[in-house]
């Protein structure tokens, strides 16, 4: 098995990088265009707008496999540059692939035209023309396992427990540039509403059975305070944008903070600009493909400046991203820093 393993995972995948790459031509050419050439064109503007509105709060939501198929990097830039402020993704974004790869362990191209059973005889974890190890995916299962059981044992929003897990990994990280990790550096805080749908998942499992088999107390996620905590941020933030990869519940959990803060008598305005990138169909009813135009009938999201850009993504974001890069804006924006408006319980260790 091991030489069949070592044969299909042989050819890493690459992460862009938008520094080197200069995309302002090509976008501003799109603009004259149609199709989804001009939504795209239109996306980087508004994108621009947030970057430059100085009062601002820019929020970067991540669904899919983006981040293990190559624009991982882009999403480290966007917070090292200063262009997003805060962070709501899948598990699997943000464990599976970012922590995963802090761990110094890769994700390889692959074909979805292959003998899946094959696969899973070589213990390979299949995304679409990608693929993992999955005996490395669970070590950073146990990983998990290891950073919870080192936490006092209470409740933790994900926002916490990941403010923790970046911590770690200024010490323990493999690859130095992890999200994570950049985010913690930056204070830029990261929330993934179901947690518990990823690698972290199996993690604090272990770690509450091993507990409960000791009779220990354990640490839990509690996503209620997730939710306060990003309502939090929305009221005190006021004006806001969204820049939107996919969809599914981090896209909702975003949107619903402005229909939270008005649940508990605040009064906020709706996000004033949102972009999503997406290929999903809006004629089911689903969150993930309900455009940003239904969303606003709910109060959640301002149609003055909004752009749905229907495309893969890891075809769009790296070109919008780097032109936000190369545009510059981003070097006079003041940094928020909006972690720091939570304190931090997540260096108390065990005794």
């Amino acid at each position: 098995m091991a030489k069949k393993q070592k044969a299909l995972l042989k050819d890493v995948v690459k992460h862009i990088d938008v520094t080197k790459i200069d995309s302002t031509k090509i976008i501003d050419s799109m603009r004259d265009m149609s199709f989804s050439s001009r939504d795209t064109a239109k996306a980087a503007d508004i994108l621009q707008l947030m970057i430059k509105n100085k009062n601002c709060t820019n929020w970067l939501i991540l669904a899919g496999s983006t981040s293990a198929a190559g624009c991982m990097q882009v999403y480290v830039d966007m917070v090292r540059f200063n262009m997003v402020d805060c962070i709501v993704a899948t598990g699997a974004s943000i464990i599976d692939m970012d922590f995963f790869e802090a761990l110094g362990y890769k994700h390889y191209k692959g074909t979805p035209f292959i003998d899946d059973s094959l696969l899973r005889k070589n213990y390979i974890d299949r995304i679409y023309d990608t693929y993992i190890d999955e005996e490395e995916l669970q070590h950073c299962d146990g990983t998990i396992q290891k950073i919870a059981d080192s936490l006092e044992a209470r409740p933790y929003s994900s926002r916490e427990f990941i403010w923790g897990t970046g911590k770690w990994l200024t010490k323990n990280s493999k690859k130095k540039n992890s999200l994570i990790q950049t985010c913690y550096e930056h204070n830029v805080p990261i929330f993934v509403p179901a947690f518990s749908d990823c690698s972290a998942g199996f993690g604090l499992v272990l770690h509450q059975v091993n507990r409960m088999k000791k009779n220990k107390p354990y640490l839990t996620i509690d996503s209620v305070a997730d939710f306060r905590e990003l309502t939090e941020i929305k009221l005190a933030a006021k004006t806001s944008g969204l820049f939107m990869v996919g969809g599914g519940v981090p896209k909702n959990f975003a949107q619903d903070t402005v229909v939270c803060d008005e649940v508990l008598g605040k009064d906020v305005p709706m996000h004033e600009y949102a972009v999503q990138i997406t290929v999903a169909d809006p004629r089911d009813g689903a969150c993930s493909s309900s455009t940003l135009k239904e969303a606003s009938s709910w109060g959640k999201v301002s149609t003055v400046y909004e752009q749905m850009v229907y495309a893969e993504a890891t075809t769009v974001v790296p070109l919008i991203a780097s032109y936000a890069y190369h545009k510059g804006d981003w070097k006079k924006r003041k940094k928020y820093e909006w972690a720091k408006l939570f304190t931090p319980k997540t260096s108390k260790s065990k005794k």
